[in-house]
């Protein structure tokens, strides 16, 4: 039977599609958007997609989109009701509100649920993926790449399934400057061209902003923030751009604005503004720290004008910090004593507390998971410390003890058990921690045999010490840590499946101290801490604590407890200066140690990926092998290689 003409009409359609694309490789002019071109290039050279073969829309597991929620919770709660006010704006149009992740996972949907059937088929709904990687030049993918709003109207999209979608999106930054998320708005269809979605694109970029000082002033209510506009009618309203200083001057945050802001007077690109943090706001403008509060709501908007360093003027409004954050978070009132002392208002950390204090009166194992020296011992101790009763808290490293002894030591054994034995036997730590909290620290070295009896300790809570038959019941809560990756030992064999699930019942990341939004009261309390244990008054000089801030930190909050302690031995006169420090914490971190401080799920991913290239040259690129050598799924394989973006090489 001959096809419909509307068949033929959409063939004819994608066989122009596929054309233009070639022409655009084999270097034709275009009248696309350079964006669009640069995209498509991508999608060629780097992602190795074809546009002669379509892919479906892909929506992740449920598993996956839990963990990308999770991770993106805080952004969804913000932006929540920026996504309401804009869906409102457009209703009636048709459209549908996308908020992708960096990884272009959408986190967060509003949609007519009339069109739910036609917007699944599409893939514009929850956990959909939109990288370009996957999906070629799109809406979302193509934002996350450039860092830039746009619109990719329908034959924009490389990917001929999705050439009737028109989509329009716009980049959310942190505050330290990096891409968090894309805020994209969509129709099924649209007949009119391009220009007509030019009022979209002021739409998602106005919300994206708006979006972006709603998560700067959460963040940084116990400091100063700057809103800057042009115009001193929008100044206290809708302002173009906002910044964040703690009590010294120093920039700790900004949106994106802020960034473009900054770079301009210092003659930077944005893309390179996380160099700006730690900067003093003297270097950009005629102002001190002193001045600010002749900058608030006190005085007319047009009288507070503010001259930049480059000459130009805009209008700032400064906004105080508030005097007592702590008292309005609302889980503070509700925290064990011990818990409390561990964050100073850094947001990751107030979750892990909030996550902790449900735990800890519970048997639930717990694994503590991150960096050398951010603190996992400390934190097991609390939690500790917030269980009722009187049981002891025994920690044990298990990198420190020799082999041959962790077992002995851990277990105990009886009278006799072997030659050097105590001939009254002796008790092992695990029956030591009954009724409180055995802590195994850096849990990944413990030997393999001795992984299996201890599975057994969790499994059937008894211990048989050494040279007895007869088991004894103990009833102890479980804290491991490691700052390896256990999941990637299961892997490699090095850790025994089962062991790892019994203990990652639930899993508690520590932020590396340079991710912590907390720092300079981090700071001030160690100071304190130390010092007043030293019977010192002791006070830190502003080039000291900015050269602190600068410090990359390899070593976490060990480190920063060894470099106060430096400073306040050679201190003299109660001040500590920049000359007092020890000199690498005076040194900005090099290219490989920033590399070191990847973040725990960010090592994970790259391991990933080396695992998966070595197995493509060994198995000469064959997939079907790679499959069976990783024990997964062939597609799986092709799955990871697009969107790694890997070249498969055969001989």
């Amino acid at each position: 039977m001959a096809a419909s003409p509307a068949i033929l009409s959409a063939r004819r359609a994608e066989g122009d599609h596929i054309e233009e694309i070639e022409r655009v490789l084999s270097g034709a002019v275009s009248t696309r958007d350079s964006t669009v071109v640069r995209s498509w290039l991508r999608c060629v050279d780097e992602h190795k997609l074809d546009p002669a073969r379509p892919t479906e829309a892909y929506i992740v597991p449920e598993t996956q989109l839990r963990e990308h929620r999770e991770q993106s919770e805080r952004l969804i709660g913000i932006a929540r009701t920026g996504l309401e006010h804009l869906y409102r704006q457009v209703a009636g149009q048709n459209y549908v509100l996308l908020l992708a992740d960096a990884q272009g996972v959408t986190v967060d949907f509003l949609g007519d649920p009339a069109f739910m059937d036609p917007l699944r088929e599409a893939g514009l709904m929850l956990g959909s993926e939109w990288s370009e990687a996957r999906t070629g030049t799109c809406g979302v993918g193509s934002c996350i790449v450039a860092g830039e709003a746009m619109t990719i109207h329908q034959s924009d999209h490389f990917d001929t399934t999705h050439t009737r979608l028109s989509c329009t999106a716009a980049p959310i930054f942190d505050t330290n400057g990096a891409l968090t998320a894309v805020l994209d708005i969509s129709l099924l269809r649209s007949p009119q061209p391009k220009v007509s979605q030019t009022l979209a694109l002021h739409l998602v970029t106005a919300s994206a902003r708006r979006i972006e000082l709603a998560n700067l002033m959460a963040r940084m209510r116990s400091n100063w923030v700057l809103r800057f506009s042009r115009s001193p009618d929008f100044l206290d309203v809708d302002p173009e751009a906002a910044i964040a200083l703690d009590g010294s001057g120093r920039i700790l945050g900004m949106t994106h604005g802020g960034a473009i802001l900054l770079a301009g007077v210092a003659g930077l690109d944005w893309r390179e503004a996380a160099g700006i943090i730690g900067q003093p706001l003297s270097c950009f403008f005629d102002m001190s720290v002193d001045d600010l509060p002749a900058f608030t709501r006190g005085r007319a908007a047009e009288e507070r004008i503010l001259f930049a360093r480059d000459a130009s003027a805009v209008f700032v409004h400064a906004i105080e910090p508030e005097r007592h954050p702590a008292s309005k978070r609302m889980p503070a009132p509700i925290l064990p004593q011990s818990l409390r002392g561990l964050s100073g208002g850094d947001s990751q950390m107030d979750a892990l507390q909030a996550k902790a204090a449900k735990l800890a009166g519970t048997d639930i194992p717990i694994l503590l998971q991150g960096e050398t020296g951010t603190g996992k011992e400390y934190l097991a101790r609390a939690i500790h410390e917030c269980r009722p009763g009187n049981g002891s808290f025994i920690a044990v490293n298990c990198a420190s003890i020799p082999e041959q002894l962790i077992e002995s030591e851990l277990f105990g054994y009886g009278p006799g058990a072997f030659t050097g034995a105590l001939a009254r036997g002796k008790r092992g730590l695990i029956e030591e921690a009954d009724g409180g909290t055995l802590f195994l620290d850096e849990i990944g070295d413990m030997p393999l045999a001795l992984q299996a009896r201890l599975l057994r300790v969790l499994a059937e809570r008894e211990v048989t010490p050494l040279g007895q038959s007869k088991p004894k019941t103990v009833r102890i809560k479980i804290i491991s840590a490691s700052h390896r990756d256990l999941g990637q030992l299961v892997e490699e064999g090095r850790f025994r499946e089962d062991l790892y699930y019994r203990l990652n019942a639930a899993v508690l990341t520590l932020p590396a101290l340079q991710q912590r939004e907390d720092f300079d009261w981090l700071l001030d309390r160690l100071i304190h801490q130390r010092a007043s244990a030293q019977n010192k008054q002791i006070r830190l000089a502003p080039d000291a604590r900015l050269a602190l801030s600068r410090h990359g930190w390899p070593g976490n909050l060990r480190e920063l407890v060894n470099v106060i302690d430096v400073a306040l031995s050679l201190n003299e006169d109660g001040v500590i200066t920049g000359q007092d420090l020890p000199a690498l914490a005076r040194t900005p971190p090099s290219r490989e140690t920033l590399n070191q401080q990847i973040p725990f799920e960010a090592k994970r991913s790259k391991s990933a990926r080396a695992k998966l290239e070595t197995a493509l040259a060994e198995c000469q690129g064959n997939l079907s092998e790679v499959a069976r050598r990783l024990d997964i799924d062939r597609t799986t394989v092709y799955r990871r290689i697009k969107r790694l973006g890997l070249v498969i090489s055969r001989p």
